[in-house]
């Protein structure tokens, strides 16, 4: 069964559950207020004392969590196809998850802290705001506010996020690529692996080791962006974006957007146009 928009957003102050089953499919932003707290994640051990922000993509990793009694922590758990599905495919998220995968720790001044628990607080205080009528929207804006912020900060310390050898290459060419647009018509591994002078599966390994996510979730994330740009700001129809897109028929157009989008994309559209306020008849 589908779930709510406000069930897939949750704010916390209870470090211990950053790893529970119920945020597997959620990307946890959260930032040590007080004291210090440790956890293992992707087989490294990482410290967080005030003002430190985290950005854990893969909950399920976490383990061995540590906090002394002064520890106190708050972080907003979001589904990552909504977060995704927020943000246009040309983006610094694309390159930052291989970075943020490696050291999910951000270091950050103390006028950034502010910034950020800002936002969370922003976000908190509207969760359960559910009957607004553009709920979606509103939650949206306040996680992309976030989300725009975390990446400002981290940028800031991490202008090089890979490393020169052959693997950073390549892992670096491939997200060009996909930076480029090539999504939009190339959603098979074996294009960019031909583009790349690999074999399929040497790349698909080394983006899964590199990233922690699989390489056709990473062209999934951006077609699913190049899609929605389409469908809110083109006046194309949704058979002319498919071919556009190069989807062998509506039918296939249509089950990817169910699949990614969580909708249809007729429903998309007739979902976005109700929503659109209506002009006054004087």
């Amino acid at each position: 069964m589908a779930k709510h928009l406000h069930e897939l957003i949750v704010f916390s102050e209870d470090l211990s559950l950053i790893n529970s089953p119920a945020f597997y499919d959620c990307v946890i932003h959260l930032i040590c207020t007080e004291g210090e707290c440790s956890f293992r994640y992707n087989d490294r051990i990482f410290t967080m004392s005030e003002n430190d922000i985290a950005v854990i993509s893969r909950p399920q990793l976490v383990t061995e969590i540590e906090t002394d009694v002064d520890c106190k922590c708050e972080y907003i758990a979001a589904s990552d196809k909504f977060l995704h599905n927020l943000l246009p495919a040309n983006n610094y998220a694309i390159q930052g998850c291989v970075s943020l995968f490696d050291n999910p720790i951000i270091k950050v001044t103390d006028l950034d802290a502010g910034r950020f628990r800002t936002d969370l607080a922003n976000i908190r205080n509207r969760i359960d705001n559910i009957d607004h009528r553009f709920y979606q929207e509103l939650m949206g804006s306040l996680l992309q506010t976030m989300v725009y912020d975390l990446f400002d900060f981290h940028a800031k310390t991490n202008d090089n996020i890979l490393t020169t050898d052959r693997v950073g290459y390549i892992t670096t060419q491939f997200f060009t690529l996909i930076e480029g647009g090539r999504p939009k018509t190339q959603r098979e591994v074996s294009h960019y692996a031909e583009q790349l002078h690999v074999t399929p599966k040497y790349l698909s390994d080394t983006i899964k080791r590199v990233t922690g996510t699989s390489i056709s979730t990473h062209i999934n994330n951006a077609a699913t962006a190049i899609a929605l740009e389409y469908l809110k700001n083109s006046n194309m129809s949704v058979s002319q974006i498919a071919d556009e897109m190069n989807f062998s028929s509506l039918s296939y157009f249509s089950r990817f957007c169910v699949k990614h989008i969580g909708m249809s994309p007729v429903k998309f559209r007739t979902a976005g146009a109700k929503k659109k306020p209506r002009a006054k008849v004087s």
